[in-house]
């Protein structure tokens, strides 16, 4: 192994940093297909990569300067800011990276055979539990207030920080497992071992037929969110689940598909299956001028929106000419046959496959369809708003028209109708947004073809069935970790914070999901707080005419980790109005409550001390004995501590 860190244990310059970007993942590519571990290994070198902009940020800031203390064996470059005092961060993380570089080619080289290949897998599994553990220490250490480091960069790296956080906790429980069992699972299956979804993954959009707003959201995973979309029975309706089978054709088997690459049981797909844009399996796939595949309607809407170059090998296109790959299509359709598994719902040669196997030819609603989204771009305004009506009513019926619309490049027409002057022609196209973004496949699309700026424009001014849609097509695209950045980082939250406040009643509830959602994010937390969130959450726990106590609690107990949002919490007296709750709640209530005020005084004496004299003792004893299982465990934590303070007076 000859990567840049391979030499010694000082630290390097700043500009190293990149260079080991650079060779890390070259060595990764030049590894070969990378046995049982690709996986892996691809994930930790993406997450590397993500970290580009932080070493060019670091390499070009000109208060830093390195140098090399002492010169024994084990002295390390330090960092020198401004007081020329060494810092430890660096060599943290150069440490970190290093570790990293050789797990990579460890594990990328590995292959199984022999009697000591058991013993080396899971030394390589329990190697990378310590060096993604490693990589998350060095990055929480990050003194960007010294370092001059930008907000959005700060965000990327706290992505990568929550990234490589659960990745560290899901290979402790693989170490947790009997060697021979892991063993097993990875000869035959050569399953994925860092399966990476995080809590938001729970959460995805189902369709069946449905119009408009009828966005179903699960939220299994989360004892503290089942009340959150409970927005009635015209509003919000359970719909059954892929597993129940398909009603008229019309589930998504695409969404189907995804669920497999989820399961870590599943057989994993051949990384040429994918498309390097969508990274999901292709349907259509197509060549253009580099010799590079690629999904068709991601590649071409990658041409529309004026790029000239391979999006993968970044050389400039010699033309725009799309080749079909009907080799790699009929190797695909194979490998579903053979592996039983369900191809994705999609346009080849005209036709769409149906949930039963067979095909139907959509030649004629496909030219109709097309002509529609061509008069969205007419000079007549009547011409517009007819087309735009249209598109609206048939992407609530099926997912058949979804992609249909989506194939025949109706999205950046449609992004560019939510800034025109024409009330009904913005609200159809919203709403035509949002049906479009719950067949999974268009939520990439619609967010390459920059409609987040006008989405936000249209929930900050557009007339209140618009903003209503707004929002709910803002949660809608925000099931995607990367996609919450871009979203916060857009102007969004305000906005939303606002609807929250002085929005509808279906408003109200379509801002406190997309919220939710986004909070998720620890980037996004501050700015909902600086938005005053806290506020308009505590004006919902005390309002019984809209009653969505629970939407109220859930946002709060995903913002109570943070420590501006403990702080406002705090001083808007939100404490006693949740001891009050804690009285008189229905059980899911009390259990946040119980959640939220732990989260804000389990270290803080002086809150401690407010529970007590409010009277807490009593209502957390009764829950303790009798409410749920989570509740029991927060209201026996407040206890304790209580217990602990009065000792201690």
């Amino acid at each position: 192994m000859a990567g840049i860190f391979a030499g010694g244990s000082d630290c390097p310059p700043a500009s190293a940093l990149l260079d080991f970007v650079r060779d890390v993942v070259r060595m990764s590519a030049g590894t070969g297909s990378g046995g049982v571990f690709k996986r892996d290994c691809t994930d930790l070198v993406r997450r590397i990569v993500l970290l580009t902009h932080l070493f060019e940020e670091i390499r070009d800031f000109n208060g830093v300067k390195f140098r090399h203390v002492g010169a024994s064996s084990s002295s390390c470059g330090a960092v020198t800011v401004r007081d020329s005092s060494p810092s430890s961060w660096l060599c943290d993380l150069v440490a970190a990276l290093k570790d990293t570089e050789r797990l990579i080619f460890a594990a990328s080289t590995f292959r199984s055979c022999g009697s000591s290949s058991e013993e080396v897998a899971n030394k390589i599994i329990f190697q990378f539990q310590c060096v993604t553990w490693k990589l998350e220490k060095a990055l929480s250490n990050l003194p960007y207030d010294r370092l001059d480091i930008s907000e959005e960069v700060q965000e990327q790296v706290e992505l990568v920080r929550a990234q490589l956080g659960r990745a560290a906790e899901k290979y402790g429980s693989l170490t947790a497992i009997p060697p021979s069992v892991v063993q097993s699972q990875l000869l035959k299956k050569n399953v994925d071992l860092l399966n990476l979804n995080n809590c938001v993954d729970n959460f995805h959009v189902e369709e069946n037929g449905i119009v408009d707003h009828e966005i179903t959201v699960k939220f299994d995973a989360f004892p503290n969110c089942r009340g959150l979309m409970n927005r009635g029975e015209d509003q919000l309706e359970k719909l059954p689940s892929s597993s129940e089978g398909c009603s008229d054709g019309q589930n998504d088997s695409a969404k189907k598909s995804g669920d497999q690459v989820k399961n870590p049981d599943a057989v994993p797909i051949p990384d040429d299956f994918l498309c390097p844009i969508s990274l999901e399996i292709m349907r259509d796939p197509v060549i253009v001028s580099t010799g590079q595949t690629y999904e068709r309607s991601y590649v071409q809407r990658w041409i529309d929106c004026g790029n000239t170059t391979c999006p993968k090998t970044q050389q400039k296109l010699q033309n725009l000419n799309l080749t079909p790959n009907y080799v790699l299509r009929s190797l695909i359709s194979q490998w579903c046959v053979n592996h039983n598994i369900e191809q994705p719902t999609g346009l080849t040669n005209g036709k769409i496959k149906k949930c039963d196997g067979s095909y139907r030819d959509v030649c004629e609603e496909m030219a109709a369809i097309e002509t529609l989204v061509r008069k969205l771009t007419s000079h007549s305004i009547e011409e517009q708003r007819a087309s735009v009506t249209e598109l609206r009513s048939l992407s609530k019926r099926s997912t058949d028209n979804r992609i249909l619309i989506a194939e025949a490049g109706a999205i950046p027409a449609l992004v560019n109708l939510l800034t025109v002057d024409d009330v009904l022609i913005q609200e159809n196209a919203v709403t035509s947004i949002l049906n479009l973004s719950i067949y999974e496949n268009n939520k990439g699309l619609i967010m390459l073809a920059g409609a987040i700026p006008s989405i936000v424009q249209v929930l900050r001014v557009g007339s209140m069935e618009a903003r209503e849609n707004a929002a709910a097509t803002l949660f809608s695209l925000s099931l995607a970790d990367e996609n919450r950045i871009i979203i916060g980082d857009s102007g969004a939250i305000p906005a939303l914070v606002n609807l929250l406040e002085n929005g509808s009643s279906r408003g109200k509830k379509d801002a406190a999901t997309a919220l939710f959602n986004l909070c998720i994010y620890q980037g996004n937390k501050g700015r909902s707080v600086r938005a005053g969130i806290i506020p308009a959450l505590l004006k919902m726990l005390t309002d019984s005419v809209n009653s969505m106590v629970d939407e109220a609690l859930t946002i709060m107990s995903v913002l109570a980790s943070h420590q501006e949002a403990k702080v406002a919490m705090v001083k808007a007296s939100t404490i006693p109005v949740l001891i009050d709750l804690l009285r008189t709640g229905l059980p899911r209530n009390k259990e946040n409550a119980a959640a939220i005020l732990l989260a804000l005084c389990k270290r803080d004496t002086e809150n401690l001390s407010c529970m007590s004299r409010l009277g807490a003792v009593i209502p957390l004893t009764e829950l303790a004995k009798s409410g749920t299982e989570r509740a029991k465990r927060k209201a026996i934590s407040l206890l304790e501590h209580l217990r602990t303070l009065q000792q201690q007076l």
